[in-house]
């Protein structure tokens, strides 16, 4: 916006002409520190353990862990990682009508086939130096991820990019793709995405985090088994660690759930007796 070389215009008066002062025109942000991004990341593995946590209870837990902290501290820095405390809230406020809510489609179905229902969502992802925002698509029957992105942002650009790669990819049109009501999946983008492919909006009750439990228990795997235990420096090394764990998890990494197979092998399996 400002033109520091310019040899027309000086700052000051450019700021002038555009009604900003030189002090925000001149701003250059900081990186979070690592006092910051140290009390990030235990938020985030106390909200992994406990997701009903409100500030004021991670409040208490991290006093008990000797970190001195007020609960608006911790308030603030649970909406910047896009954390909240999930509970049953009443019904005190009517959304926004320019975001159409769509019902929950899920309830009382048996989901026995692969692409008969995806799932997406967002969570945040701590690094040495900042933080990033991971979405991802999941196929819910084998729980094979479809695709996923990494952003600085939580817009819902990112969110559909990875919806396109997936959908580029699949060979079958999935029939439903559930999400919660965060603002990245009610935009106009992703929910023109989805329907322009013939596939039906499915969300989340407000607060029901168990209506997309297959994700949820997917970042619990991410962060626990990668994300954690190596602590990447910076965004790169997080995408060449999410690249290889992805990799292993629908490929190599054996699934209790699934009868310990792959998420891989159960799409495999279920496509070839269709065929059969």
């Amino acid at each position: 916006m400002i033109e520091p070389n310019c040899k027309q215009l000086s700052q000051r008066r450019q700021c002038q002409l555009l009604s900003i002062a030189r002090s925000t025109a001149q701003y250059k942000p900081k990186a979070p520190s690592a006092e910051k991004l140290k009390l990030c990341r235990r938020i985030d593995e106390i909200h992994m353990i406990d997701p009903t946590f409100g500030a004021r209870r991670m409040m208490a837990t991290l006093k008990r862990d000797g970190i001195p902290i007020g609960r608006k501290q911790v308030s603030g820095l649970m909406k910047q990682m896009g954390i909240q405390a999930i509970y049953r809230k009443p019904r005190l406020s009517i959304p926004n009508r320019e975001s159409k809510r769509y019902p929950y489609l899920l309830k009382d179905i048996e989901i026995e086939r692969p692409d008969q229902v995806w799932c997406a969502d967002i969570t945040y992802i701590p690094m040495k130096h900042g933080h990033l925002y991971l979405v991802a698509v999941m196929d819910w029957y084998s729980r094979k991820v479809l695709s996923w992105k990494l952003s600085n942002t939580m817009d819902e650009r990112f969110c559909v990019e990875a919806l396109d790669e997936a959908l580029s990819k699949a060979k079958k049109m999935p029939e439903i793709v559930n999400t919660d009501q965060g603002s990245q999946f009610t935009g106009e983008a992703w929910v023109s995405t989805v329907e322009d492919h013939g596939v039906k909006v499915s969300q989340d009750g407000r607060g029901r985090w168990m209506d997309n439990v297959m994700i949820e228990r997917l970042w619990r795997s991410v962060k626990y088994e990668c994300v954690f235990p190596w602590g990447p420096s910076d965004g790169r090394q997080l995408q060449e660690r999410l690249e290889d764990w992805f990799e292993r998890y629908n490929h190599w990494r054996p699934h209790q759930s699934l009868g310990y197979k792959t998420p891989a092998q159960i799409a495999r399996e279920r496509a070839n007796r269709k065929v059969a």
